[in-house]
């Protein structure tokens, strides 16, 4: 059977590995104004850390020659490292707190729990993307299309046309 299940639970599942909350296509993408926030979040904190590593990495290769100045440095950009990784941890636990993964964070790629032929999978995003495009298996980082009929609502909860008769 090939779609997808919205809040699905069961222990069966939780055995197989599979995610207890599952989404929907419109279910997540209702979500991105949030999760956009916080995923341009996870990039920024990420290649803060990026930036301070290599900077302490640089003084790191000469630290017994180095003047007290950049001894200094290399001190603070220990701390400011401690604090952007807490700040980065905490940006990604929200993620976590609404069900959503972070498939790639120098991208800020997320990715929306749902199940594909019984398998695994996320609808994909980053920012930059106007709404949810794609979707891939979770084994796999190749994004593919989400199809037309899988954006669609199901018949019992779309809006009733009005029968007008002509006379």
């Amino acid at each position: 059977m090939s779609g997808f299940t919205e809040n699905r639970e069961s222990e069966a599942s939780e055995q197989l590995g599979i995610p207890a909350r599952m989404m929907t296509w419109h279910g997540s993408r209702a979500m991105l104004p949030l999760v956009s926030r916080i995923a341009e979040d996870v990039t920024k904190e990420h290649g803060r850390l990026i930036e301070l590593r290599t900077e302490l990495s640089q003084l790191e290769q000469h630290r017994r020659e180095l003047p007290w100045s950049l001894r200094a440095r290399r001190y603070q950009l220990e701390d400011e490292i401690a604090a952007t990784e807490k700040n980065y941890r905490a940006v990604v636990a929200e993620l976590e707190l609404l069900g959503v993964a972070l498939l790639e964070a120098e991208t800020g790629l997320v990715g929306f729990p749902t199940l594909v032929n019984q398998r695994r999978a996320y609808f994909s995003w980053r920012p930059g993307e106007e709404t949810l495009l794609f979707w891939n298996y979770a084994s796999d980082r190749i994004r593919r299309p989400v199809p037309q009929d899988w954006t669609e609502l199901p018949r019992e909860v779309r809006p009733k046309r009005s029968k007008t008769r002509k006379k």
